[in-house]
């Protein structure tokens, strides 16, 4: 039962964060030097969300995002994928639902799973 509850909460981290910034390959440009780069400011405003928008406008004067963008720009393709990576391709693919309404019902299904978990 704590495996299963770690698991659905590492899902929903995962999943929550593919679904706020997955979009960053999109808006990354290889400069004339042969590096990486993100286009900050079109991934910021691409958001179907206004509050993610928001909270983008935020998030990207972090360290955090800093350190995230930077490994992106320096990584030169190839290797092993991580779950990340694997989750970005696959939502890029599905295509990115027009409205934000993804995250939101997927955390509210999140939050009816954990309910369950609790009551067995």
């Amino acid at each position: 039962q704590q495996a299963d509850l770690s698991s659905l909460v590492s899902e929903g981290f995962v999943r929550f964060f593919v679904e706020l910034v997955g979009h960053y390959p999109l808006h990354m440009v290889e400069s004339s030097n042969g590096t990486k780069e993100l286009q900050r400011e079109s991934f910021r405003k691409s958001h179907p969300s206004r509050g993610a928008r928001q909270f983008l406008q935020l998030f990207m004067d972090t360290q955090m995002f800093a350190g995230f963008i930077q490994d992106k720009e320096l990584r030169k393709g190839g290797g092993k994928q991580g779950l990340f990576e694997t989750r970005v391709a696959e939502y890029l693919d599905s295509g990115p639902e027009p409205e934000p309404s993804g995250v939101n019902k997927f955390l509210k299904g999140l939050g009816n799973k954990m309910k369950l978990l609790q009551i067995k």
